[in-house]
């Protein structure tokens, strides 16, 4: 039952798939809507990022992002969420995984700099390819807040030896909006890593 999804490593007609776009039917099967943003062609077709979310999505906006060991962009996804049409910008990462950090901290700081231009609330999730003591997360933790994962669970890679922490969700803005927690499923077939769930409240009106 969540409201908003990101998923990194989607592929959109691509032959391996069996030519599925699967953002569109990954929405469709769960009642969601669906933004892609690709990262490169591949196969027919494009490989990228996803975001479903369960409240429409006005405007998405594929942010290119220098190249690394391949191609890369964020995809953000503009929603009003109801019953006051709040609008919340959602954007999904994917940073290059190599061991040196040049190529990670040039795209985040791309990603950055559009945070910075947003001036909706903003969730930011996805795959950082980068510990917590990086220069990458104090990027972003120097514009959000965090959601806090527990000491004794928060490792998210991989999926069946899991020892490094990997993947965040963060919340700007939290003047409308309270980032409460966050916590690591175990979930070894769907994926290599481990799915992080995030909790955000809504302050009510007039506080």
């Amino acid at each position: 039952e969540a409201d908003l999804i990101g998923l990194q490593e989607v592929d959109d007609r691509v032959r391996r798939s069996g030519g599925v776009p699967q953002a569109d039917s990954l929405g469709a099967s769960l009642g969601m809507h669906a933004a892609f943003g690709a990262f490169m062609p591949y196969q027919g077709g494009h490989y990228g990022l996803g975001i479903l979310s369960r409240f429409p999505i006005h405007r998405e906006t594929v942010i290119r992002l220098p190249n690394g060991n391949e191609p890369r962009v964020a995809l953000a996804a503009e929603i009003a969420i109801p019953p006051f049409a709040d609008t919340v910008v959602a954007i999904v990462v994917h940073f290059d995984w190599v061991e040196d950090d040049a190529f990670r901290y040039a795209q985040a700081q791309v990603v950055a700099a559009a945070v910075d231009t947003i001036r909706h609330p903003v969730i930011l999730l996805g795959d950082f390819n980068d510990d917590p003591a990086s220069r990458t997360l104090a990027l972003f933790r120097a514009r959000a807040q965090e959601l806090p994962k527990p000491m004794e669970d928060h490792f998210t890679f991989s999926s069946t030896k899991p020892d490094q922490e990997i993947d965040y969700i963060f919340l700007r803005a939290a003047t409308r909006w309270i980032p409460l927690r966050a916590e690591v499923i175990t979930e070894p077939v769907a994926s290599d890593h481990r799915p992080v769930v995030g909790l955000i409240a809504r302050r009510p009106r007039g506080e």
